[in-house]
């Protein structure tokens, strides 16, 4: 029986594995791959290439926001292919509050509030906002200079946060598969139903409200992405992915998250999962970039999510409360 040839990766030359169990190893991999390339041909990403959203220039309806006023991102992404949901609205969130500019209405009430956070937010307030950013590509302009910053994605600070759990909670190997595969399954399938909700409801952003409304070149604290307010991606898919982690490890994780530090976003410490997605909800409205009802029914969608993933990957049901307020955390 002849052993690896040195004309492949040393590695294996050195492990002194047979030639006949490296040969099928490679084969069955190879297979794997294919399988995988072909189930992945078949997800309708090519399909959504090359779709613009059609602006309607009514009243409470999105449209482009500074600096960029970029074309709306992904408006049919609600059409990739799911891994377990039945279907891109099967966790449809209440209808947003409707647009309405009067004093003391509720969608005016949440436009003053976000309007006083740009004003007079708290120190704690700017830094749990700069901290969630999760920008992965902010426009820089600079008088005829402009150029954009790369940093980290939502579910990539997410998957950092599983890093990081799975080494201080020294997860073995199969735990640790299991907490980034299912809180990656998780986080797929809540960008798919809330870019299902955002381009349903089109609403407008905080930045375009307050500016026609009070003519004074209000500018958030985080800059607002190219896409319709309702609901909040990131509190959906933190939530998402916080259910499943806190199912899989346990209710009162403590952790300290570094994950942007080396962008400057500085270092937090949480009492648990829960404590940490829920902060990111609130994050959206604190910077400036979401109404409260878009974090709240986010957060809401995404913990429902969550829980269906659970349920379909585990094949048990999982019951918890998702009705909970998280205003004036």
């Amino acid at each position: 029986m002849g052993r690896v040839r040195g004309g492949t990766n040393q590695k294996y030359v050195a492990m002194d594995i047979p030639q006949d169990v490296y040969d099928r190893s490679v084969a069955y991999g190879e297979l794997v791959a294919k399988h995988v390339l072909d189930y992945a041909e078949k997800d309708n990403y090519k399909y959504t290439r090359g779709y613009r959203h059609v602006l309607t220039y009514s009243e409470g309806d999105w449209e482009p926001t500074p600096p960029m006023y970029a074309e709306a991102c992904e408006p049919r992404w609600s059409a990739i292919r799911a891994f377990t949901l039945d279907s891109c609205t099967q966790f449809t969130p209440a209808p947003p509050a409707p647009y309405d500019l009067k004093p003391g209405s509720e969608f005016r009430k949440m436009v003053d509030q976000v309007y006083d956070y740009g004003k007079n937010a708290t120190p704690e307030q700017k830094a749990i906002a700069y901290f969630w950013d999760d920008n992965a590509t902010v426009s820089n302009i600079k008088g005829h200079l402009s150029y954009l910053s790369k940093k980290m994605t939502p579910p990539g600070h997410w998957q950092a946060i599983v890093s990081t759990i799975a080494w201080d909670q020294k997860l073995d190997m199969r735990q640790s598969l299991q907490a980034y595969t299912f809180s990656s399954i998780a986080m797929h399938e809540a960008f798919i139903a809330c870019w299902e909700e955002k381009y349903r409801s089109n609403r407008v952003r905080p930045v375009t409200v307050i500016n026609r409304l009070l003519g004074e070149g209000w500018e958030p604290y985080l800059q607002t992405p190219p896409f319709p307010e309702y609901v909040s991606g990131h509190s959906s898919i933190s939530a998402s992915a916080g259910t499943v982690l806190t199912h899989l490890l346990g209710g009162n994780v403590a952790f300290t998250d570094s994950t942007e530090y080396e962008f400057g976003h500085g270092v937090r410490s949480f009492k648990s999962i829960e404590d940490a997605y829920m902060e990111t909800s609130m994050s959206r409205v604190y910077g400036g970039i979401h109404y409260l009802d878009g974090a709240l029914e986010g957060t809401k969608q995404g913990e429902e999510v969550g829980q269906w993933v659970l349920s379909k990957l585990t094949g048990k049901p999982i019951e918890k409360d998702v009705t909970k307020q998280i205003a004036g955390k």
